[in-house]
């Protein structure tokens, strides 16, 4: 499992920027750096609106971190992969797979 870990992830979590107006902007703010292995599991295309738009679905499998929940976000280079699911991979705190969308907003 460890060589499989070859993808320099960076874990941003999503934050609110008061516009002092009564409002908020969102932004992403970077948590950690980590390894962590790819893999991809599916993808598809669907016509909407005349529009061919593209799903797909990747985990990620990293080291187990507390904290790590589906209101974050990897980014990798300019790629970003919106965390759907995460689970503790064998129950022991060793690993965690992480169910991702890409792109788009969260």
């Amino acid at each position: 499992m460890i060589a499989d870990l070859r993808h320099r992830l960076v874990l941003e979590e999503r934050i609110s920027i008061p516009d002092g107006g009564g409002g908020a902007s969102e932004s992403w703010t970077e948590v950690v750096t980590l390894w962590a292995a790819m893999h991809q599991k599916s993808g598809r295309e669907r016509e909407a609106a005349d529009r061919l738009g593209a799903h797909a679905t990747t985990d990620f499998t990293i080291r187990y971190r507390s904290g790590v929940t589906t209101d974050m976000r990897f980014r990798l280079g300019a790629r970003h992969f919106n965390i759907r699911s995460v689970l503790d991979v064998d129950g022991r705190r060793r690993w965690l797979r992480c169910t991702c969308a890409e792109g788009g907003a969260s």
